[in-house]
């Protein structure tokens, strides 16, 4: 280091210069130390650093001018650290010191400050870094290799002092003598102790001299003091005669051991283990009796010893007495750890345990110290690095039932009679069971071999995770019936195939087509064709279009003519073809007719031929058809034809002559799918269904059905009398299910036995296996035996341990050379001690070793205890005898006995009856007990079914029985006559009181059944029609729910319909003969009238068949049914009727025109012309033209299959042809137009299935909420499987139930209280006091007395008070001698103070504080008084807390403390100090001087509710009636509650206010 009066160089190092100063040429610099280099990790690595000579200037120089001695090294040895160093080395943290404040780490002295809350200081701690094994320290480059070293300060704050807070002083005791000059004292106790420098406590006694009167006789000066009892030690000499004895024992026994013969040596031996069993020969107890002595003093009032006098000796207590010698507790070294528990990898849970233990070598005896903790457990990780992984369980399930849609029908359902034929919406179940996830990968690893096909079920309570759905709604495919048009009508006679058309037998065919495909193909409909047999069939046929005019012959103007017929060739098809094909058919002829002339009567054209009466004839029926004519205009007086009679108008004529022999093909239903033997068989028996096919289709197959030939209304004929054109196939290719065998389970493994040794109470374990795949097409049926039960072993050894204790020793007493001294002392009797063993033994009497008792019997048995050798002036009896039995209970007394033994029989003082008596007499017994309910009613509760066990499946209860006649049941109580709880049983009650009850069972919304539907709204087109349900019972107890109904309670269907337009039509008959109204006889024509009849009739495929009522047409389009015309004269023109008007063609406009025609039917005579043969009419939108287009409906409600109750249906739609003018008509209309319409008509939908609630079964009922006591409940509960969906019931709200736990009384071990201390017949000293113990019995509630019972009744419990296992009965105590000053026992503890410094929020724990004061007797003893003494703990979380926040001790404060439990706050730290206030709905009551005297309820007033019958109360509370106008200051807020009792007149809140004197 450079000195600034010096000029040279000198090295520079880290190394600390020398205290003696030199002279200094030159500076040698060194650099930082290099990193630790080395082959080898840890201690054996090297650094080094550069070292150079400087000038103190600062440049570099040579070596040579520095002194070369003072050179540093640049070269050391150090520490080489490796990355597994990391698992060795760690930073040791030392503990945080005292804060001190940053005012004393300044120089200078403190400043003087007003505290305000808290003061700012520093706290530091030690850090190092240490070997992790022996925690020896190490260089803390190590620890900074890997991380950087913790901080060795922190900012901390000092709360404000706080000074000892005490009571106020107790009332002053009574004077400490009787006479002369006493004192009086009163004492106070510690609340809060002196904390962060705070003043201490005062005095906590205050005495005061007390004169009650002068003595009469001298005072009681002298009193006899016993000291404590010595430690226990040996006799000096015991040793070593202990030794002498067992010498001369050993050579006399070796002596004499050859003299004895071997039988009687066996003898001896047989008799020695005997005596050694009932010895204190165990290696785990030295029990050594020595001695102990105590001293008895003489002791003056005012302090001072004085001489024992002869009177005071005579009656000394004992001053000597056996005793153990005190042996602490020796046990082992560790054993070393054992396994980890996790010998598996898991992510979840990737640590376990292991134990390590030690065995005890020798127990404590007397004094000594207890044995420590025999085993140790930590956390561990499994060792290795292929560490296996853990067994994981998850989640299988089987695989889906059936469909069933009958769990969802309502309870007024008809189908619920008759199951078959439902489908639609259903539900299906399946059952969850729980398997270990990674079993197959487990076992592989264990013995590499193939995997099971299915996962062995385990306990349900493995699995943890979400639980898979145990039902899922479903979908049976309704099946569509198959729908056939109407036959159509009968077509001509055709030969059976035209290509051969030998023979002359035919066939007529009537047709009819499949309007709906049907499910399954088209072999569920009907027969599609019907033929008849008949004569001269053709296959083609010339049909007649048209009749051209009527040309009269021979080119007259009139008279008789004929028609050309126009004519077209068609097939039998009625299709048109080339006319050669009729060239073998007859030539339709010429028809005749004729022209009327002038003069003539003239007829209208014959109407059509209607439709044939009969489809066929017979014997008794022949069909008949029709056609009229009538008269248009008669003929002349003379030269003209006559107009024929009426008889001539009409012609009827045979048809349909036929026999009524119809022949169809009927054809069987398919036949099952069978292997095709032409192909080669593909089909195997597979456990699962392949994953390519999820229809588990594996091969082609066939399928056949029969076909046979059938006569209508007769039954089968031969087949060559059906055609055989129409014939039906006989087999068709089909596809062949996969073979599906049942897959099952392994075995669960069996459940586990209770470990009972109660032979006479058989039982049985079970294991089971889940069938999770069913047989189908042919496979492998399931095994019929899927339980299987056995019964429980009995174990050989009953399990449990237990102390065995062995006779008592000889009663040991103390030598009789260190007793021979004390007065009244004999040789050979007088107290003592004695010994015995205890041995560990199972339950069976074998010997056990001692630490399974030390686990799991009881407390160990007392092996010590004090015992009287008698002396010969004692009096001596024998044992009590038994009591004399009784005759009755409650009846007479019994007595016990006993007798004087020996020659106490002869002493006077052992006849006293008094001090001895020699019986005893006890009134009889009374067991009469008293059996009452207590506690409520348990919730109403159905009878339980068999109950699976924890391996079973998770089923769904579709109909669990949850309603109907079940029990309730209330706990029966059991009081004996000293109205103490005993067992029901003695009651002879099984401990319940039970009552039928009812579960109302739910019952559903009914409805009648749905109505007919209703007409279609419209007779042509698309309208609605509708049916409807009406309500017949509302719901209740939880039944399915309505749906949503109208006004007057009913549900509507309303769906689209369709009518055909031309389904109805009118028919008009010929008009009627003209009634001319202007009679002109000669003439017979002028105006006239004429009638026809116009009917409404069903039109058919061969036309309109039957009349129905007239509303069923449409009443715009029907014919006139009388006219007004001129019927004409003779010679006037004739014209037909009027042709129907032509088309208008479009647009629609008066421009455009539309016409009808007529011809002459006769011509004029001479001069006569015939009107206008065409009539225009100019076309009018809406009157004689109109445009069509087509309007399309709303989608009807979503229509399910009559056998379906939801699920997939079809909402459909109606296309309808409406006239510009809004009238629907018939669709040929808007099809002629060719209007484009690309609408779905159809579209798939889904009702919502009414799926009930599903709930699991209920579980296990729970333990008792209580081990005994009154109000102990068990519970079960139930989960929702499936919530309800739609209509479906909803769930219940009872998803819990509870039930009374049988009432069993509580027993427990108590301490009576510690009785006074007793100094035997002294007045003063050291002394001991005792308590028992007891058993005490109790109904578990807190309010309830205990009373004490006989001990047996405890035998089953551990023997601990309070869980405290450590029993003390009795305890060293000290009685103060008169005049002795003398500190009192400690005080309670106080409540639990908590200090926190305002605004920062920063909580110091909380402590609690018990103190004893000084008590003085005698006023000149007072400068012999010891110390008063306090002790603070730290507060546990039951504890209820005082917060304080005082001000600062000045004589005159007056200190607030509030105690409040933890809940009252939301922060343990207050936001206000020094204030009190009271709870909501309660008010302040202040003393005259400003203080909280008590905090008083806010009257409630009740206001019933107008209108209210039940008379509900409604509550209204005054707020704050007293709260001053003025806030006072730092009053902001209500922050302290003061409640003073809550129910059951407990304290809630107080507020104590103490004056510090």
């Amino acid at each position: 280091k450079p000195f600034p009066h010096h000029t040279g160089f000198i090295y520079f190092s880290d190394v600390a210069p020398s205290s003696s100063p030199c002279l200094i040429l030159s500076v040698r610099s060194a650099g930082p130390w290099g990193r630790c280099m080395g082959s080898d990790c840890g201690p054996g690595g090297s650094q080094s650093r550069a070292v150079w000579c400087a000038h103190v200037d600062g440049w570099t120089t040579l070596h040579t001018n520095c002194d070369q001695a003072q050179r540093p090294s640049n070269q050391r040895n150090c520490f080489r650290v490796c990355d597994w160093h990391k698992d060795l080395y760690d930073w040791q943290l030392g503990a945080w010191n005292e804060c001190v404040p940053v005012s004393a780490r300044t120089f200078g002295a403190a400043r003087q400050f007003m505290c305000s809350g808290g003061e700012e200081g520093i706290q530091t701690r030690e850090v190092g870094c240490t070997l992790k094994a022996d925690g020896s320290p190490a260089e803390d480059a190590i620890c900074e290799y890997f991380e950087p070293k913790p901080r060795l300060e922190q900012a901390c704050l000092i709360p404000c002092p706080q000074d000892c807070v005490v009571t106020e002083y107790s009332p002053w005791t009574s004077c400490s003598k009787t006479c002369g000059t006493g004192l009086r004292n009163r004492v106070r106790s510690v609340l809060v102790p002196p904390l962060f420098g705070g003043a201490g406590c005062p005095n906590l006694t205050e005495f005061q001299s007390c004169k009650p009167g002068a003595c009469v006789g001298p005072e009681g000066l002298y009193s006899l003091r016993v000291g404590p009892w010595t430690p226990c030690v040996l006799p000096q000499t015991r040793t070593a005669r202990q030794a002498k004895r067992r010498k001369g024992k050993g050579q006399g026994l070796r002596e004499r051991g050859g003299v004895k013969d071997p039988e009687t040596r066996e003898l001896i031996q047989k008799k020695r283990s005997r005596n050694r069993l009932n010895r204190q020969e165990s290696p785990f107890w030295d029990i050594q009796v020595g001695y102990q002595t105590r001293e008895v003093a003489c002791i003056h009032r005012n302090g001072s010893r004085c001489k024992l006098c002869s009177r005071l000796k005579s009656n000394l207590p004992l001053t000597i007495q056996s005793c153990v010698l005190p042996k602490d507790c020796q046990v082992t070294e560790w054993t070393d750890w054992s396994s980890c528990s996790k010998a598996c990898a898991d992510p979840e849970s990737p640590r376990g345990t292991r134990t390590r233990r030690r065995q005890v070598l020798q127990f404590s005896v007397g004094e000594g110290v207890e044995c420590p903790v025999l085993e140790e457990t930590e956390s561990c990780e499994p060792p290795g690095g292929s560490v296996p992984p853990c067994a994981s369980y998850t989640w299988r399930t089987t695989e889906w039932s059936d469909c069933r849609v009958d769990v969802l029908l309502s309870q007024q359902d008809r189908r619920r009679t008759n199951m078959t034929g439902l489908c639609g919406g259903g539900l299906q179940t399946r059952e969850v069971y729980c398997v270990q996830a990674n079993a197959e990968l487990l076992k592989y690893l264990n013995n590499l071999k193939e995997k099971d096909k299915a996962s062995r079920p385990m306990e349900n309570q493995l699995c943890t995770g979400p639980i898979p759905n145990r039902s899922q709604l479903c979908q049976i495919p309704c099946p569509i019936d198959c729908e056939v048009s109407p036959w159509g009508a009968w077509g001509p006679c055709i030969f059976e195939n035209c290509n051969d058309q030998t023979g002359k037998k035919g066939f007529k065919l009537r047709k009819r087509q499949i309007t709906n495909e049907p499910t399954g193909g088209l072999g569920s409909c009907p027969h599609l064709v019907e033929a008849m047999p008949c004569d001269e069939p053709s296959c083609y046929k010339w049909q007649l279009v048209s009749l051209d005019r009527c040309i009269p012959d021979d080119g007259k103007q009139c008279g008789p003519g004929t028609q050309l017929p126009q004519v077209q060739c068609i097939n039998s098809n009625g299709e048109l073809v080339d006319r050669s094909l009729c060239s073998s058919s007859a030539v339709l002829e010429p028809v005749s007719c004729e022209v009327p002339c002038a003069r003539d009567c003239v007829l209208s054209d014959w109407t059509p031929w209607s439709t044939c009466s009969q489809t066929c004839s017979s014997k008794t029926v022949e069909g008949k058809q029709m056609r009229t004519r009538s008269i248009l205009a008669y003929n002349a007086g003379e030269g003209g034809s006559l107009c024929p009679n009426s008889s001539a108008l009409q012609e009827v004529r045979n048809c349909n002559e036929h026999a009524c022999i119809v022949y169809h093909w009927q054809t069987g239903p398919w036949g099952p799918c069978t292997e095709d033997p032409s192909t080669a068989p593909l089909n195997t028996s597979a456990g699962t269904r392949p994953a390519a096919d999820a229809q588990g289709l594996c091969s082609m197959g066939v399928q056949t059905r029969k076909v046979m030939c059938v006569r209508v209304n007769v039954g089968q004929v031969p087949p060559k009398k059906c055609p055989e054109g129409p014939r039906p196939s006989t087999m068709r290719p089909c596809q062949l299910p996969c073979k599906k065998d049942c897959i099952v389970t392994p075995f669960s493994n069996w459940t586990e036995c209770s470990v009972s040794c109660d032979s006479a109470v058989k039982r049985k374990q079970s294991r089971r296996r889940l069938v999770i795949q069913t047989p189908s097409n042919g496979g492998q049926d399931c095994p019929l035996v899927l339980e299987e039960e056995r019964d429980c072993e009995v174990p050989k050894v009953c399990p449990g341990f237990r102390w065995k204790t062995h006779k008592w020793r000889k009663c040991q007493l103390v030598p009789w050379v260190l007793r021979k001294e004390t007065p009244g002392a004999q040789e050979t009797c007088g107290p003592g001690l004695q010994t015995r063993a205890v041995s560990c033994r199972q339950l069976d009497g074998t010997q056990a070793d001692i630490s399974e008792c030390l686990k799991s019997a009881k407390a160990m048995p007392a092996i010590t205890q004090r015992c009287q050798l008698p002396c010969q002036d004692d009096c001596q009896l024998t044992n009590w005898s038994k009591f004399s039995s009784c005759t009755a209970d409650c009846v007479g007394v019994r007595t016990r006995k006993r007798a004087l033994i020996g020659r106490s029989k002869k002493k006077d003082k052992c006849k006293n009856t008094q001090m001895y008596p020699l019986s005893e007499t006890q009134y009889c017994p009374c067991d009469k007990y008293n059996a009452q309910p207590v506690g409520k009613w348990s919730d109403c509760i159905l009878p339980e079914g068999g109950r699976a066990d924890g391996t079973a499946a998770m089923k769904v209860q579709g109909d669990v029985k949850e309603c109907g006649q079940g029990y309730r049941y209330q706990a029966m109580v059991c009081y004996d006559q000293d109205s103490r709880l005993v067992e029901t049983s003695r009651c002879n009650s099984h401990g319940y009181i039970e009552e039928a009850c009812i579960i109302p069972c739910p019952s559903d919304c009914k409805l009648s059944e749905w109505s007919n539907w209703s007409r279609c709204s419209k007779s042509c087109g698309s309208g609605v029609k509708v049916r409807s349900k009406w309500l017949r019972e509302k719901p209740y107890n939880g039944g399915r729910p309505c749906p949503k109904l109208d006004h007057i309670n009913q549900v509507y269907e309303v769906v689209p319909c369709q009518s055909d337009c031309s389904q109805y039509v009118w028919v008009a008959e010929p008009w009627s003969v003209w009634k001319v109204s202007n009679v002109d006889l000669k003439e017979n024509c002028g105006e006239g009238v004429q009638t026809r009849k116009v009917r409404c009739m069903l039109n058919t495929v061969d036309g309109p068949s039957e009349a129905v009522e007239d509303y069923l047409c449409d009443p715009e389009e029907m014919p006139l049914g009388a006219r007004e015309s001129r019927l004409p004269c003779p010679e006037d023109c004739v014209l037909n009727d009027w042709g129907t008007w032509s088309r208008c063609s479009m647009p629609c406009t008066r421009n455009n025109s539309h016409v009808r025609t007529a011809y002459a039917l006769r011509y004029p005579g001479v001069g006569r012309q015939c009107p206008e043969l065409s009539d225009r009419e100019p076309c009018s939108l809406n009157l004689n033209c109109f445009n069509y287009f087509y309007n399309i409906t709303d989608w009807s409600t979503c229509q399910l299959s009559p056998n379906a109750v939801c699920g997939s249906g079809i909402k459909t739609r109606m296309l309808d042809c409406v006239r510009s003018d809004g009238k629907s008509v018939d669709i040929k209309f808007c099809e002629e137009l060719s209007l484009e319409k690309n609408w779905q008509m159809n579209v798939s939908c889904t009702v919502e299935c009414p799926v009930n609630c599903q709930l699991s079964e209920w579980s296990v009922w729970s333990e008792c909420s209580q081990t005994c006591g009154l109000d102990g409940k068990m519970q079960r509960q139930r989960s929702v499987v499936q919530a309800s969906q739609g209509d479906g019931r909803p769930c219940p709200a009872q998803m819990e139930q509870w039930k009374p736990c049988p009432v069993r009384p509580c027993y427990r071990w108590q301490y009576s209280p510690w009785s006074e201390c007793r100094v035997e017949s002294v007045v003063c000293g050291h002394g001991t006091r005792y308590r028992n113990l007891s058993c005490f019995v109790s109904d578990g509630s807190g309010d309830g007395e205990s009373s004490m019972v006989d001990e047996e009744l405890c035998s089953s419990l551990e023997l601990a008070v309070n869980g405290d296992k450590k029993i003390i009965l009795k305890e060293a105590c000290t009685l103060p001698c008169p005049g002795e000053c003398y500190l009192m026992e400690w005080s309670d503890w106080s409540s639990c103070v908590n200090i926190c410094v305002k605004g920062a929020g920063v909580d110091f724990g909380s402590v609690q504080v018990r103190s004893r004061a000084v008590l003085a007797q005698e006023p000149e003893n007072l400068q012999l008084c010891p110390d008063q003494a306090w002790e603070s703990q730290p507060c546990t979380g039951t504890t209820p807390f005082l917060y304080a926040d005082f001000p600062p001790l000045d004589g005159n404060a007056s200190t607030f403390i509030h105690i409040l439990t933890e809940s009252k706050l939301a922060s343990r730290c207050p936001l206000q100090a020094g204030m009190c206030m009271c709870e909501e709905g309660f008010t302040e009551v202040l003393s005259p001087a400003g203080q909280l005297d008590q905090c008083a309820p806010i009257p409630v007033l009740e206001i019933p509710t107008a209108g209210d019958k039940k008379g509900d109360v409604k509550t209204s509370r005054a707020i704050n009636p007293t709260l001053p106008t003025t806030i006072q200051p730092g009053r902001t807020g209500r922050t302290w509650y003061l409640q003073p009792y809550g129910p059951g007149q407990k304290w809630h809140t107080l507020c104590f206010n103490y004056r510090i004197q």
